[in-house]
């Protein structure tokens, strides 16, 4: 078996929950801009409306999509965030990726922390040189599994940063095309199915940390039963103080974005936390919803 015959292989295993796409629509994200606009993947380029963060980017700034690791029902998957970095957008989102700073503190990174390069006389867009020559064998303690979702958050880093679905290409320090995580791929590595690889719903506004007041506008992207995605305001206690629903713009095949007013201006002042869920037409039968939460103040 080749080595790109085997990555596609190894992407097919159903209890990995990832599957190569090849050049479907998959991979890309655009930047926050105001209102909401579809892009490769599924999801979408939401402004955090109402929640204190303003989505341009300050002077010699970028604002990238950067993904983490967080914990679902279906096992690990991909959550992403907004973030602003300095220097090139692409390779900045990479190191903070691999550096698991996440604004979210249910999120993580399993990735080994490093600064990626531009691989020297090739400086295609989509190539990028290992921090260490580490990266290409899996180190210790990492599954098969993990060592797939990894190499997918670089991917999905990669071509949001880029806003492009090129195939990515790893090289190591002698300047060799190569390996990541002891996992080839002939052709480059391309974003695994969104449905498999992506957490089902993924909060975009508010971010954690935000400040709000009156009504503010949530937002996020989400694959849920019939489009409908389940949203509640907790205070500090974990009591449900506000809920509602939004409809998402489509389910099934990738991840569809979704909006929600949500008026906080009947609670106090202090910290609240709200939740966004995917639908769970089992009653409690199944494995239960895919959860994203962000913490916010409201002033």
């Amino acid at each position: 078996m080749t080595s790109h015959a085997r990555i596609v292989a190894l992407l097919a295993v159903p209890a990995l929950a990832l599957v190569g796409c090849g050049s479907d629509d998959t991979g890309a994200d655009q930047r926050p801009a105001s209102g909401s606009t579809k892009h490769h993947d599924g999801q979408a380029s939401e402004s955090p409306k109402g929640s204190g963060v303003s989505a341009q980017p300050a002077d010699g700034r970028t604002t990238v999509p950067v993904y983490f690791v967080g914990d679902t029902p279906q096992g690990p998957r991909l959550y992403r965030e907004f973030r602003e970095v300095e220097g090139t957008g692409t390779y900045a989102a990479l190191d903070l990726a691999a550096s698991g700073d996440a604004l979210d503190p249910d999120y993580r990174t399993l990735l080994p922390a490093g600064t990626f390069e531009v691989p020297d006389e090739i400086g295609d867009a989509n190539a990028f040189t290992l921090p260490d020559d580490s990266w290409t064998r899996r180190p210790a303690g990492m599954s098969e599994s993990d060592a797939l979702l990894a190499i997918q958050q670089l991917v999905y880093t990669a071509q949001g940063a880029m806003q492009a679905r090129l195939p990515i290409h790893f090289y190591d320090s002698e300047g060799h095309e190569t390996q990541v995580f002891g996992i080839a791929s002939e052709d480059g590595f391309t974003a695994a199915d969104p449905i498999r690889t992506l957490a089902l719903v993924n909060i975009t506004a508010p971010e954690s940390g935000a400040t709000v007041s009156g009504t503010f506008t949530a937002s996020g992207v989400s694959s849920s039963f019939e489009a409908n995605t389940p949203w509640e305001v907790r205070d500090a206690s974990g009591d449900v103080v506000e809920k509602g629903a939004a409809t998402a713009e489509g389910w099934m095949d990738k991840l569809y974005p979704w909006e929600a007013d949500v008026d906080v201006s009947d609670l106090g002042p202090g910290d609240y936390t709200f939740v966004a869920m995917t639908d769970d037409p089992s009653d409690g039968e199944g494995d239960g919803p895919t959860v994203d939460s962000k913490t916010f103040t409201v002033q």
